[in-house]
């Protein structure tokens, strides 16, 4: 079983700066393709970024060259780094792991983007 727990979300203005992270429990966090995931209200949850194992990573092209996911496998955490933010990048953010075809889910974190 892995725990996510997110922290980080809030309110900013446009074109401002946040940073999420999610700390995973468990020695196995370092096999995990980790992700971020964001749900506006009326829409689905779509994909904002992934990164794998080794470190490659995955960008939805509405955030690309915006934000950046890494992770520290020391610290069994994951980050997205979120620069130039937009209205339009509110949403509830969700932080996932993948672990042999398993997936497990954070509980969310609230990011609005509002002057």
């Amino acid at each position: 079983q892995v725990h996510l727990v997110e922290s980080g979300g809030g309110l900013v203005q446009p074109g401002g700066s946040l940073r999420l992270s999610c700390a995973a429990s468990g020695s196995i966090f370092r096999l995990a393709t980790m992700g971020w995931y964001c749900q506006a209200p009326g829409k689905q949850r779509e994909l904002v970024a992934t990164i794998t194992i080794g470190g490659t990573t995955n960008y939805a092209d509405s955030v690309k060259g915006r934000f950046t996911i890494s992770r520290d496998n020391a610290k069994n955490t994951v980050y997205l780094q979120m620069n130039s933010l937009k209205p339009e990048d509110t949403a509830v953010y969700y932080c996932n792991a993948v672990i042999g075809g398993i997936q497990y889910w954070a509980q969310g974190t609230q990011v609005t983007v509002s002057s």
